[in-house]
């Protein structure tokens, strides 16, 4: 204990980041590439999950015509062999970080690059959020998505924002899943129905919203002190 005798939380400062940037070149590029195909995005992957996200491709393409599933691993370095290893699974890869186009046959998009999830965000309308199907004590903040509201889904490993997580599914502003064949189900929904995909995107983004003003909200209560603790050094 630090001796504090007066303890008041106003909220998670994670809420007062603004909604990722996008250079606008970029995602001018991307939206002529991928034009009006349909597409889900696996934002910061690991291990197992990029795999994982291919056999979901190959299984939902036959429903979905068009489909493009864009993979941001989460270390861009694994590029390279993830391409490799996608493409020895069959799949049609174009891999962002050796300047591979979008072609009419690509049925994966791997961007290993840094800093770029703003991009994807703002493209895809579903999202799953890496490091929560094959990673134990894991997850990635769901708050980056929600800003731009994507309909987002999650396996069960959210650990690291389980409290931001629990609230989002509350309110229906995700889904979580258990599994592979759980994400396939999710995927297969909110990808051929529009409804539920906007009710989760909406729902997902005022949900972000609501609680942005938390850094106003901080500075104002500890103005009063940190002016006092001005006046208390202020020289003569």
């Amino acid at each position: 204990m630090l001796g504090a005798l007066k303890v008041e939380c106003l909220g998670n400062l994670k809420f007062a980041a603004d909604p990722l940037p996008a250079a606008p070149h970029a995602l001018a590029v991307m939206q002529d590439a991928f034009k009006d195909r349909p597409l889900w995005l696996a934002a910061s992957t690991h291990a197992g999950e990029e795999i994982a996200a291919g056999r979901l491709h190959r299984r939902l393409a036959p429903l979905i015509p068009g489909l493009v599933t864009v993979i941001v691993p989460r270390h861009p370095p694994r590029g390279a062999a993830l391409a490799a290893a996608l493409a020895g699974a069959g799949l049609r890869v174009a891999r962002r970080g050796a300047g591979e186009p979008v072609r009419l046959d690509t049925e994966i998009y791997l961007a290993d690059t840094l800093g770029e999830l703003g991009v994807f965000f703002r493209l895809a309308p579903v999202v799953f959020m890496g490091k929560s199907l094959c990673a134990p004590g894991g997850g990635q903040n769901p708050l980056e998505p929600a800003r731009l509201g994507c309909a987002i889904v999650w396996g069960p490993h959210m650990d690291n924002f389980a409290a931001i997580a629990a609230r989002m599914e509350s309110i229906g502003a995700t889904r979580s899943v258990a599994d592979e064949a759980g994400l396939e189900a999710a995927l297969a929904v909110l990808l051929t129905d529009p409804a539920p995909r906007h009710a989760m995107g909406a729902a997902a983004k005022a949900f972000a919203a609501a609680e942005a003003e938390i850094l106003p909200r901080l500075l104002a209560w500890l103005a009063p002190y940190l002016d006092a603790a001005v006046g208390t050094h202020a020289h003569p």
